[in-house]
């Protein structure tokens, strides 16, 4: 029997991190105008492709938040699942306000390990509902890793 989509729910949760990352893209402005000015560590990407990374990783947030939601199980786990993935996303909305509108690189390094911390609580709750759903984080999480390499370095070298 083939599981039944619920699509309005499916895109309401690819909406909210979606609407997060547009929310803090329009509140830091220029922010990829002032990355590009600074000094960077080796590997460092071209500046088109942070919007593109984390507009996949939103959509894998969403779809790994609905996975959650509507899999069979006991609810206290399930709201406490939902409870850190909207924590990080509280996070994630803050860090470029702190790194490209306040520029404090150090700080904004620190608010990443928590929101690393935060990340990875949150696949472990997603991944006891639904191995999927942690899954799909994953990448989010290695995304991080990534950034906070990033971060450091130029808290370093600026």
């Amino acid at each position: 029997m083939p599981v039944e989509i619920k699509k309005g729910l499916l895109l309401k949760c690819i909406a909210v991190p979606l609407a997060v990352g547009v929310a803090a893209s329009l509140l830091t402005g220029g922010g990829m105008e002032t990355f590009g000015s600074l000094n960077k560590p080796p590997l460092s990407p071209p500046g088109w492709l942070f919007p593109v990374a984390w507009t996949i990783l939103y959509i894998l947030m969403g779809v790994a938040s609905y996975l959650v939601l509507v899999q069979e199980g006991d609810a206290g786990q399930k709201r406490e699942a939902i409870f850190l993935y909207g924590l990080q996303l509280v996070v994630n909305f803050l860090w470029p306000i702190i790194f490209f509108n306040l520029e404090w690189y150090l700080f904004a390094f620190i608010w990443l390990m928590l929101l690393w911390g935060l990340v990875l609580a949150t696949v472990v709750r997603f991944y006891q509902i639904s191995k999927v759903a942690g899954y799909l984080m994953v990448p989010y999480l290695l995304w991080l890793t990534f950034a906070a390499y990033l971060n450091l370095g130029i808290w370093i070298l600026n």
